[in-house]
Order: C-alpha cells, then sequence, then structure tokens
C-alpha cells in the first residue's frame, strides 16, 4: 500500500479533514457508520493498512480514502476483489490513467449488468400483474 492519499475523484470525493493528520478506529467508525469489526476485516483484506502503535490503530487520510471507496464500491454491487483491484491500480506508476480506464470499464459493466436485471425485474412485474388480474377477473364470475 502506498502513503500517498488515494485520490477518489471518480467514485467516492470525500471532504479533506486537514485538520487532523490521522484517524482512530472509532473517527472512522462514526464517521462512516460502520463497525470496528468491519474495518479490521477491511484490514485483513488488504484494503486497507493502519499504522499500528501497540494495539491501536492509526489510519491515515490514505486509509480514510480507500474507506470511502470501499463503501462506495460496495454500495454500487463491486466485489472486495473488484474494489481491491481498482484501489491497488493507484499503485501501478501510470498516473491514475489506468486506474481510470479500469474502473470506467467496471462501472460500465455494472451499469449493463444492472440495466438488464431491471429489465428482468420490469418484465417479471408485468407478468406478474397480468396474472394478479387473471386471477382477480376470475373472481369475478
Amino acid at each position: 500500500m502506498s502513503a500517498v492519499a488515494f485520490p477518489l475523484e471518480a467514485l467516492a470525493p470525500i471532504e479533506p479533514r486537514s485538520e487532523q493528520d490521522a484517524f482512530s478506529i472509532s473517527d472512522l467508525c462514526a464517521e462512516f457508520a460502520v463497525t470496528p469489526r468491519a474495518l479490521r476485516f477491511y484490514e485483513d483484506e488488504g484494503l486497507i493498512a493502519p499504522e499500528r502503535r501497540g494495539t491501536q490503530r492509526i489510519y491515515s487520510h490514505a486509509d480514510r480514502a480507500r474507506l470511502a471507496w470501499i463503501l462506495r464500491g460496495k454500495r454500487v454491487g463491486f466485489s472486495l476483489a473488484e474494489i481491491k483491484e481498482m484501489i491497488d491500480l493507484y499503485d501501478v506508476g501510470e498516473g491514475r490513467r489506468v486506474q481510470k480506464q479500469v474502473t470506467l470499464e467496471r462501472c460500465r459493466d455494472r451499469i449493463q449488468l444492472l440495466e438488464n436485471q431491471k429489465r428482468d425485474i420490469d418484465a417479471h412485474i408485468v407478468e406478474l400483474q397480468q396474472f394478479v388480474e387473471l386471477l382477480e377477473s376470475s373472481d369475478a364470475h
């Protein structure tokens, strides 16, 4: 993991918190409405890497930005593996070109999948509505 702050323009811009140099687990849990267990899980999965001071975890601005990216990615349906791939591409060294391209491709693929699912759901709703109408009209007779 890079010590460089992770850019979030593509998915989850967040306000910088320049008044703080570091964040505790309780700071991030309160800000992002996640549990300490969730943060430890993301750490175990290699998605964030807080500094350790004894048993205390100290989160950097980069960790905070990565957490925002993780949560946004989860909300739109990306797997943790996909999120990790997109985050880790920032460290490739080609600026953000590769990261941006992969993220765009993943987002477009996800949009297509969701649009297909929406069409399927809409078709199911129509079919169910027709079935309900048929059942209700048979009760009238």
